[in-house]
């Protein structure tokens, strides 16, 4: 019995998770305007990968909501009253630190699950999937470069502060 409906799942979950904690970073800091903006917008590549799962989940016999829930309203406004009133706080640039190291952790891991969706594809002789895997993969791998160079550029001035 193929595992195929598992792995399409788990990546489901991974890229829905990915995409609520780059909302909930924007959210946390809208004083940093870069953050705001470009977590937002890459925040809607994990809606665009989690469509395209649930389509061709669909085609596999495997049910995936295409538009799950992406924030939770009340959480999300109170994360953005904190962060606009906790942004001249030192400690909010170490929670800037903790938050690119989830999204970068997370990235990592929706990354490791699209090479094994992409090689599982390969094996099964899946073009469909394939396809996905290749469309999809090189954005993930963008967002841990994201994460990474805003870590370097942020630690300096935050630890040595």
């Amino acid at each position: 019995m193929s595992k195929l409906p598992l792995v399409l799942r788990e990546l489901h979950r991974s890229e829905t998770s990915l995409g609520r904690d780059l909302l909930a970073v924007a959210d946390r800091h809208p004083a940093d305007q870069e953050i705001f903006h470009v977590a937002r917008d890459i925040a809607g590549w994990s809606k665009i990968h989690v469509r395209r799962l649930a389509e061709v989940g669909h085609q596999h016999g495997v049910r995936l909501n295409p538009e799950p829930r992406w924030d939770v309203a009340p959480l999300a406004d109170l994360a953005q009253r904190a962060g606009t009133a906790l942004r001249k706080r030192p400690e909010t640039g170490l929670l800037l630190l903790a938050d690119l190291r989830r999204v970068h952790r997370k990235a990592a891991g929706v990354s490791l699950d699209w090479e094994l969706l992409a090689q599982a594809a390969q094996a099964m002789r899946k073009r469909d999937l394939l396809d996905l895997a290749q469309a999809c993969h090189p954005q993930t791998l963008r967002v841990m470069r994201w994460a990474n160079a805003h870590l370097k550029v942020t630690s300096p001035q935050v630890i040595a502060s």
